[in-house]
C-alpha cells in the first residue's frame, strides 16, 4: 500500500466516524399539538340554543411559526427549532378551541355550511393577542374574543347583536416541555369554559355582560 493510500484511508475513516458521531448525536424533533384528549372537557348536557360557527384566529406574530418559542428571564425569546407544533400556531388553536366549544354547546362548528333558518347563529372570533410560553413556569394566554349572534332568519334585516370580550388566563406548568404544551392545553380549556358560559347566558338575556 503506498503512503497516498494509506492516508486516503485513515482520511474516509476519520470522516465516516465524523459521520457516524453526528447522526447518533443529532438532536430528534418533537412535536405537539394544542388539542387535549376529549377526556378532559366534559361535554353538555343539552344543545345551546343556537348554531355555532368559529371564524379564523388572530395569533400573535412573534409565535406564530413552526417552532415553539420561549420567552426567557431577560425578555428574549428562544426559537426551539427541534419543539415544533404539528400545524401553524394559529390553526393549532384554533382546531383545539373549536373541538373545546363544540362538546360545550353540544353542537357542530359549521363554519362555511348551510345553516338552519329557524335558530340563530353564534359566530365566535378571537385575536390572541400573548401567546406567552416560560419553560417550567407557566404558560399565558391574552385573547380578545367577540361573539355575534344572528337571530333566526335569513332576510336583509336580520337581527345582529355583538359582545366583545377579554381574558387573560395564566396556567402554572410543572418540569419539561410536555408539562408546558399541557399548560397551554388547559389555558384553552379554561377560555373555551369562559365562552361558552357567556355565550350561552348572553343568547337567552341579551343583557348579560362580559366576566369580570
Amino acid at each position: 500500500m503506498t503512503l497516498r493510500n494509506s492516508i486516503l484511508g485513515k482520511s474516509l475513516l476519520t470522516l465516516a466516524c465524523v459521520l457516524g458521531v453526528t447522526a447518533c448525536s443529532s438532536t430528534p424533533t418533537h412535536y405537539y399539538t394544542l388539542i387535549a384528549p376529549a377526556t378532559q372537557a366534559p361535554a353538555n348536557a343539552s344543545p345551546s340554543p343556537f348554531q355555532f360557527e368559529m371564524q379564523a384566529v388572530l395569533m400573535a406574530v412573534q409565535v406564530d411559526q413552526p417552532p415553539l418559542v420561549i420567552r426567557q428571564g431577560d425578555g428574549s425569546l428562544a426559537i426551539l427549532e427541534n419543539e415544533r407544533w404539528g400545524a401553524p400556531l394559529g390553526d393549532e388553536f384554533h382546531d383545539a378551541l373549536t373541538g373545546q366549544l363544540e362538546r360545550r354547546f353540544g353542537s357542530r362548528d359549521l363554519a362555511g355550511l348551510p345553516k338552519q333558518s329557524d335558530q340563530p347563529v353564534l359566530s365566535v372570533r378571537t385575536d390572541v393577542r400573548r401567546f406567552e410560553s416560560v419553560l417550567d413556569q407557566y404558560a399565558l394566554i391574552d385573547v380578545v374574543w367577540n361573539l355575534s349572534l344572528r337571530a333566526s332568519g335569513t332576510g336583509p334585516g336580520t337581527q345582529r347583536q355583538n359582545l366583545t370580550c377579554s381574558s387573560v388566563i395564566r396556567q402554572p406548568a410543572g418540569i419539561g416541555m410536555e408539562s408546558l404544551v399541557i399548560a397551554h392545553q388547559k389555558a384553552v380549556s379554561t377560555l373555551a369554559d369562559t365562552i361558552a358560559r357567556t355565550a350561552t347566558q348572553w343568547a337567552r338575556q341579551s343583557e348579560t355582560r362580559c366576566p369580570s
